[in-house]
């Protein structure tokens, strides 16, 4: 009775609902980080009421500056809300209907979120970053496809007129709120139809296909984290950045656009008349280039208008163009969409089951019934689907050549292929396991293990993280000044696979960096292992000296390129200084070349004051 007579004061149950609020922000374990965007929010609040109670009594410049500082408010949170939350809940979404395909539960991802909350936001976030990333590109290549105007209900990102931080200026807030809930809406709907139902049907049909084996112990040789960034880092990539590879999925999207199309009578409406209009275009050029050869009298103005039709064709697709409107028009649009919800459905099924597959049959010619992690298998069976469609595709070009052709074109890529195939290890591989052995040694070694224990190495996750670091020091390389090193990988790059020059490859790149990284792996061994104990000194020393030197000779190695900087800008600041005080002035003097006699040189130039 006490309870129910303190719920009925007023105020109270207020209280309770703060209270409870505080729990559950306290629970999340990023109390900072609400309480501070629950603080914008506010501000963001008390802005509007400020700046219509200066709107009120007239203050203008006061409801000028509140207007500046709750658009800066509102830009702020908008960016949050699109670039944090957004992505953030499409990863969680994600992970929670894929619970089945890794053989999860719910309570498995709380165990992890309080164990490590920071670390699981960060790559649920970055799970759903990608997952909008290749969304966007997707969008992007339909609307090289389809008519201009089919999309109108998406953002064109390759338009020139788009501002979104316009947009987020201009808009009112139940404009972005309305976008932002329907974005969820489209987003979850296909994860849901792309992720969720598959997996129940690869459940129903194939019950010991699922689940996927990425359960990794803490003594695995293999980093889970290590794996996914080599596969999003490197296999994606690699496979999306091949020209060839986007041609194959447009043309995929084109075939099922005509065919889709003229089962539903939609063709003009997906793909436009552009038959149509180019016969009329063609028919209007025929039209004008008849009445020029007949002396006919130029309409005025017909040159200037000639010139901005040009132009405008020039520019790209407008952004709307007109289309036939069949009959009984909603019904096939949505016989559209259900078609395509069936193509997407099978095309995710085909997805999730054929690179694991293959790449199980594959591993287990070497690896038999051990169980492997399925990054592996994937990356795997999608490499070789991969190269079994480029084959399939190369061959069905060849064919109208003749017999004696194909056998020309398979010995040279034949040839092509060992080729690559050795630089690929070099490359690919001894250099990846030396920079990522190199790294173990000189950062992780010294900061996760202490001198009482002895450190292990696995081979597997130290390629795995050198292909990471041996890609962002090319990109670094690629970004920075001329030298040598990037010099020969601009070369490497504009020759190609197909011009593939592998005595210019061994001898330029490969044999100078992997020499290079043999010397910084052996030389501290060599050091610690074979001239510390000449010297004498006790055990405790020689494991001093053989576990911290990898970092010191990096540290000194530092220190003298440090140095030598200095001592260059220096020199280049003496010169400055001696050329601004006592350089009085130049003189251009033509170049001779030197002749051929012994007994006749050029005369040395002369210099002169100015």
């Amino acid at each position: 009775m006490s309870v129910l007579r303190l719920l009925r004061k007023p105020g109270c149950l207020i209280k309770l609902n703060s209270i409870y609020f505080y729990f559950q922000v306290q629970a999340s374990h990023f109390e900072g980080l609400i309480t501070t965007i629950v603080g914008y929010i506010l501000l963001a609040i008390t802005l509007i009421i400020c700046h219509g109670l200066a709107t009120l009594v007239k203050f203008h410049r006061s409801r000028r500056l509140l207007g500046v500082c709750y658009i800066v408010v509102k830009v702020s949170l908008l960016v949050v809300v699109e670039i944090g939350v957004f992505p953030l809940i499409c990863g969680w979404w994600l992970d929670i209907c894929s619970l089945e395909m890794f053989d999860a539960t719910l309570k498995d991802r709380e165990l992890s979120f309080q164990s490590a909350p920071g670390t699981t936001m960060f790559l649920h976030w970055l799970v759903g970053m990608v997952y909008v990333f290749y969304f966007a590109s997707f969008i992007l290549l339909l609307r090289e496809v389809l008519r201009p105007g089919v999309l109108w209900f998406l953002r064109n990102l390759n338009d020139p007129d788009f501002n979104p931080v316009q947009e987020m200026i201009h808009l009112p807030i139940y404009r972005h709120l309305r976008r932002f809930i329907l974005s969820v809406i489209v987003f979850g709907s296909i994860v849901l139809l792309m992720l969720w139902l598959p997996i129940r049907i690869i459940k129903s049909l194939l019950p010991n296909f699922l689940p996927y084996n990425v359960m990794l112990y803490s003594d695995a040789p293999v980093s889970e984290l290590s794996l996914e960034l080599l596969l999003l880092q490197v296999v994606l990539p690699a496979l999306l950045e091949q020209g060839h590879t986007r041609q194959w999925l447009k043309g995929l999207v084109r075939a099922w656009t005509v065919t889709a199309g003229y089962l539903l009578d939609l063709h003009s409406y997906l793909l436009g008349d552009q038959e149509e209009n180019e016969n009329s275009a063609n028919q209007q050029v025929n039209n004008n280039q008849h009445a020029r050869n007949n002396n006919a009298i130029p309409v005025v103005g017909e040159g200037l208008h000639a010139a901005h039709q040009a132009i405008l064709q020039q520019g790209g697709p407008v952004g709307f163009q007109p289309y036939r409107r069949p009959l009984n028009f909603p019904l096939r649009i949505f016989l559209l969409i259900v078609f395509m919800c069936i193509t997407l459905l099978i095309a995710s099924l085909i997805c999730l089951t054929l690179p694991v597959f293959a790449g199980r049959w594959l591993m287990s010619f070497w690896t038999g019934t051990a169980k492997i992690h399925e990054l592996y298998t994937a990356a795997c069976g999608l490499y070789v689907c991969w190269l079994t469609i480029r084959a399939v595709t190369v061959l069905v070009a060849w064919m109208p050549q003749g017999r004696r052709v194909i056998f020309q074109k398979v010995k040279e890529w034949s040839l092509m292929i060992m080729k690559t195939l050795i630089v690929a290890v070099l490359l690919a591989g001894v250099v990846p396991l030396l920079l990522g052995l190199l790294f173990e040694l000189v950062i992780v070694a010294p900061l996760r293990v202490p001198l009482d224990q002895t450190p292990l190495f696995y081979p597997w996750q130290d390629w795995a993280l050198g292909v990471l670091h041996a890609k962002i020091i090319a990109a670094i390389t690629l970004m920075g000044p001329q030298w040598w090193l990037k010099t020969v990988i601009e070369q490497v790059y504009a020759n190609g696979i197909r011009n593939i020059d592998l005595h210019y490859i061994i001898r330029k790149l490969a044999a100078p960096v992997i020499s290079v990284l043999l010397l910084s792996l052996c030389v501290p061994y060599v050091i610690a292992s074979g001239v510390v104990p000449l010297l004498g000194v006790t055990a405790e020393m020689q494991n001093l000296v053989h576990r911290r030197i990898y970092p010191f000779l990096l540290m000194v190695v530092v220190l003298m390129g440090i140095l030598s900087f200095q001592v260059r800008q220096f020199k280049r600041l003496y010169e400055h200084i001696k050329n601004d005080k006592y350089l009085v002035g130049q003189r251009l003097v033509n170049y001779e070349r030197k002749s051929g006699k012994q007994g006749t040189s050029p005369p040395p130039p002369q210099s002169s004051q100015e």
